[in-house]
């Protein structure tokens, strides 16, 4: 069970209207206990990531132009164009790969003089950050001269980045291209690339360019890998694990638009990508391989989500049942022996070609995802049972979630160390009304908050971040039972956005991020954990402010929140800990938000000592605080 402490016993609402005025005029004290105490789950916060809002591709995953492989049945010129006396048009007869079907084709005219050559607009720009960039493309026709690469400021014909690299290809085959060139820092993301020739070396002729990539330096200098404007933003949260690849971009709207991991490994150029459930297609540049690199370099747990017969309820599908799920059941298994299989089997080798060695440490893999929506619920108890039957079977050491909480959708008898995934996107008055929830929830089934933010605003604002922090809280007294937790969704680029509000947003100015409040509370909340929940002892009942406390390493951890428009007094008495780091973030606005115009709310860190014993502690309306005693 849940330490229960003084003020979450019955009556609790009368006792709030009793002494809200008490509390007011005199101020709550809190006796942090030194013995006892719940084991708090060590991987409690963490990430839910799916490509939303133009977050994979254009956004943290570090290839930088748009529609760089022409990828899907009908491509475009979607962000292309063309330079001088030339025109471009999607090609289908110079295929580079049975992937990438499509290349781009340059048309010179004949006695073409000056220059030529194509262009891409990136996602709404490109940001130059000044690092070294990559440059990676193929190319098929007769030229023996050279190619510029630029960076050039949109309007302004400001030159960020200019390289030549010498090209000797032919029409018979594609020759593969590679470079590396210093950038000069842009202002803003109104940028764009270019590739351009001498027209006279062409004129008359064609050229043929296929999946064209721009990378900036990577975070952690991984290949193919991640924007550290993001990634860093991210890293500095101190998170246990990342969920992925979804989510809705899991389940694609049908059967054949499904996330499909065989087709998201090894050479980009061998990814055909898909169209994602979000309104755009995903190249897949980011793909299984890399997620687990992404775990590696910011050392989180994968939580691997993995299709389970049934797309987006929105689509009217039908559930697959039965006997026809064996194909896909093989699908998982072949999954999971790739990233845990060794040399000696057929899909751990195909991970070894791709140039990992080693299995990854994969310790969780969810069934589904939200299968208690539209139609999946009547079906999930079955199929989950299939799924779970043959992974378990083979890799019994894997923690498998079921990807609802919702009993009426799951079997009669839920296999023992099942996880139960729920969801909760709610008003700022509904996660505080959910404070004490999982209370009194058997202890026997363990709950992966898979998903979950205030709603109903374009941004976070202060009052929904606080109702936030008083769930988490609610979450982290409950740590015994409630495994993990993770905010969605995580990212948003502000030119294509189909959910709202995000916890970080972007655009393509190099050093644009959007740190929301809600960010700041995760970020305090998750970097500052205790191996042990502890017993707090109280003169008054919870609300308007929430608190927790927890200790390891040494260290005592006070994590309060103020949902009310009026300040509060708290004295905190810890054992043996005179001096510690209180950080806080607050506004007297519940409506103020961190925008992409303005920032009103940053946290604050300061010093404090205890007086005879207490820390005291002056919450202003609408806070968030932690206090680091050690």
């Amino acid at each position: 069970m849940a330490l229960l402490q003084l003020a979450s016993r019955p009556g609790v609402g009368i006792l709030l209207l009793c002494f809200a005025f008490f509390q007011a005029a005199q101020g709550i004290s809190l006796q942090v206990q030194s013995d006892g105490g719940n084991a708090s789950s060590p991987i409690l916060y963490g990430f839910m990531f799916e490509d939303i809002n133009h977050s994979g591709d254009g956004g943290i995953y570090g290839q930088l132009l748009q529609n760089n492989g022409l990828q899907g049945k009908n491509p475009d010129l979607t962000s292309w164009g063309s330079i001088g006396d030339a025109t471009i048009a999607v090609d289908s007869n110079n295929p580079l790969t049975s992937a990438i079907p499509h290349s781009l084709r340059l048309d010179v005219s004949e006695g073409a003089t000056g220059t030529v050559g194509v262009t891409n607009n990136g996602h709404w720009g490109i940001p130059v950050d000044g690092s070294s960039f990559q440059i990676y493309f193929w190319i098929k026709g007769d030229l023996n001269s050279n190619i510029t690469a630029r960076l050039v400021g949109n309007g302004t014909g400001t030159e960020y980045a200019s390289t030549s690299i010498q090209i000797s290809s032919n029409s018979n085959n594609f020759t593969y291209i590679d470079a590396t060139f210093p950038t000069t820092i842009a202002p803003d993301g109104n940028v764009y690339f270019e590739l351009d020739l001498d027209a006279s070396e062409v004129a008359g002729s064609s050229l043929y360019f296929s999946l064209v990539q721009l990378f900036p330096e990577t975070f952690k200098s991984r290949q193919n890998g991640l924007q550290p404007r993001l990634a860093n933003a991210l890293d500095a949260m101190n998170g246990s694990f990342l969920r992925f690849p979804g989510g809705n971009n899991l389940e694609g709207e049908d059967e054949g638009s499904r996330w499909k991991w065989n087709e998201t490994v090894g050479p980009v150029e061998d990814r055909p990508g898909r169209q994602g459930t979000w309104g755009y297609y995903n190249t897949d540049g980011l793909g299984l391989a890399e997620y687990f690199y992404w775990c590696e370099d910011m050392g989180l747990d994968a939580v691997l989500g993995v299709w389970d017969g049934y797309a987006l309820e929105s689509g009217g599908n039908t559930p697959i049942t039965g006997d026809a799920l064996s194909p896909y059941i093989d699908e998982v298994l072949n999954e999971l022996e790739y990233i845990l299989g060794d040399s000696s089997t057929q899909y751990g080798a195909m991970r070894v070609a791709h140039g990992q060695k080693d299995p990854w440490p994969l310790k969780m893999v969810e069934i589904g995802n939200e299968d208690n929506l539209g139609g999946g619920c009547d079906t999930y108890g079955e199929r989950f049972t299939a799924f779970y039957n043959e992974i378990h079977k083979t890799y019994p050491d894997l923690t498998i979630i079921a990807s609802t909480a919702e009993p009426s959708c799951l079997p009669p008898n839920l296999p023992n160390g099942t996880w139960m995934d729920w969801h909760n996107y709610n008003t700022p008055d509904g996660l505080v009304g959910q404070f004490n929830m999982f209370d009194n929830k058997d202890r026997d089934v363990p709950y992966f908050i898979g998903e979950y933010a205030q709603n109903g605003v374009d941004w976070p604002v202060m009052k929904g971040s606080v109702g936030e922090a008083v769930f988490m809280i609610g979450l982290e007294r409950n740590s015994d039972v409630v495994k993990m937790a993770a905010y969605a969704p995580l990212l948003q680029l502000t030119n294509s956005t189909q959910w709202k509000p995000n916890l970080i947003a972007f655009s393509q100015a190099p050093s644009h991020v959007v740190k929301t409040t809600s960010y700041y509370v995760q970020q305090m909340f998750s970097a500052n954990r205790g191996a042990t929940i502890k017993e707090v002892k109280s003169d008054s009942p919870f609300g308007p402010v929430y608190w927790v406390a927890s200790t390891g390493n040494d260290a005592y951890y006070v994590k309060l929140a103020n949902y009310g428009s009026t300040g509060q007094e708290v004295s905190i008495s810890i054992p043996e800990k005179g001096n510690g780091k209180l950080t806080m973030i607050a506004n007297d606005d519940p409506n103020a938000a961190n925008t992409d115009s303005e920032n009103p709310v940053s946290p604050v860190e300061s010093d404090v000592t205890a007086t005879q014993g207490n820390f005291t502690i002056k919450l202003p309306a609408w806070s968030v605080a932690v206090l680091v005693a050690n």
